[in-house]
């Protein structure tokens, strides 16, 4: 049997962020990723966002992990020169009768200590954006688009300067817990083997639960649901020479999604999406026909979208705690003060604002882990 000291299941940006700071902190690490490179689930499926903390509940740990999250992640992206653009964001209320919901979701943000929001009039956000038509906006500076590869390459390169080592092709088939804490793990892949990990991080993204469940000793009672919520994106047609916005433009958000939003990456490529799909399996294949239902969701604030200027691009799952129709889950992070087992700490419903949090995450989790 082999003997690590951590190890972190899954090499999704979450994953190699929690073992970068385990690795800083001078802990040994393993991290095993079924795939065959890293970041090959959500971390590569999203909107490359980075979110000030507008949206989430004072006090969750959401919010919480964002706005923190969102201060380190600029400073490591200065720091190793990950591109990256601070464009700022502006969710927009297209008439009066969504100014109140406006007014909340401001006052939300400075509760969660986003100090650099303001509300602007239709005129002002006219004339910052041409092509926008609403009636009122909030305008967050601080919001941006972040390259997530080049931030995955910087954590696993800091993962191997500490020491720490990424498997790939290692998925974790199984394991029990042992008494004295952490869990013998059952590893496959071209080497099988046993693995003692005095300390297991379970960032498995969409297969948390399944691992989870695989540990004997581990009480299914405290493994939450999981629902998967896919969201499509659309790309704008090559006949666009400019995006047509400098900011990313956001609607008002629903219970469990931002909205379809216009995005503009680092390489000015612009994305719309993404859009809400409850299925009851991962399936990554967008639906031309969906364009119609972004078509209308978009030209509610952008008026001149050209007819059929959309196509199909690419989707991501969302791993949901919670089904359409009940109020949105917080992450949920459980660690041995949560569930009395010694050395294992399991991250569950780590979807948006993931990638913006991952910093605060990983400080979080190295904290908690020897509690």
């Amino acid at each position: 049997m082999e003997e690590a000291g951590c190890v972190v299941i899954g090499a999704g940006v979450v994953g190699l962020a929690v073992a970068a700071e385990l690795g800083a902190r001078g802990r040994e690490v393993l991290v095993l990723e079924e795939a065959d490179s890293f970041g090959a689930g959500m971390s590569s499926r999203n909107s490359e966002v980075v979110h000030a903390g507008l949206y989430y509940t004072p006090g969750s740990l959401k919010a919480r992990m964002c706005v923190a999250g969102r201060k380190r992640l600029y400073e490591y992206c200065r720091a190793r020169n990950i591109q990256h653009k601070r464009c700022g964001k502006m969710v927009v209320a297209v008439d009066g009768s969504e100014h109140a919901r406006l007014d909340a979701l401001c006052s939300r943000a400075k509760d969660n200590g986003v100090d650099d929001v303001r509300r602007i009039d239709g005129t002002a956000a006219k004339a910052l954006e041409p092509s926008l038509t609403c009636s009122m906006a909030l305008l967050s500076p601080s919001s941006g688009v972040i390259d997530s590869r080049e931030l995955m390459l910087c954590l696993f390169a800091d993962v191997e300067s500490s020491g720490g080592v990424v498997a790939f092709s290692s998925p974790c088939l199984s394991g029990r817990l042992c008494e004295n804490g952490g869990a013998i793990l059952e590893v496959g892949g071209a080497q099988p083997m046993l693995l003692r990990a005095n300390l297991l991080v379970n960032c498995a993204g969409l297969g948390a639960q399944k691992l989870a469940r695989s540990l004997e000793g581990f009480p299914g009672e405290k493994i939450p649901p999981l629902y998967f919520g896919k969201g499509n994106y659309f790309a704008l047609n090559k006949s666009f020479a400019e995006p047509p916005f400098s900011h990313l433009i956001y609607p008002l958000p629903g219970e469990h999604f931002l909205g379809a939003h216009v995005t503009c990456s680092l390489d000015g490529r612009v994305r719309l999406g993404p859009d809400l799909e409850w299925v009851d399996a991962p399936d990554y294949h967008v639906d031309p026909a969906r364009a119609s239902s972004f078509e209308e969701a978009v030209r509610r604030y952008w008026h001149d979208m050209p007819e059929n200027s959309l196509v199909p691009d690419y989707a991501g799952i969302r791993p949901k705690l919670a089904r359409a129709g009940e109020p949105a889950e917080d992450f949920r992070i459980l660690a041995p003060a949560h569930h009395g087992c010694r050395g294992v700490v399991h991250l569950f419903g780590i979807e948006s604002p993931g990638l913006t949090s991952c910093l605060a995450i990983a400080d979080y989790v190295a904290s908690v882990a020897v509690q």
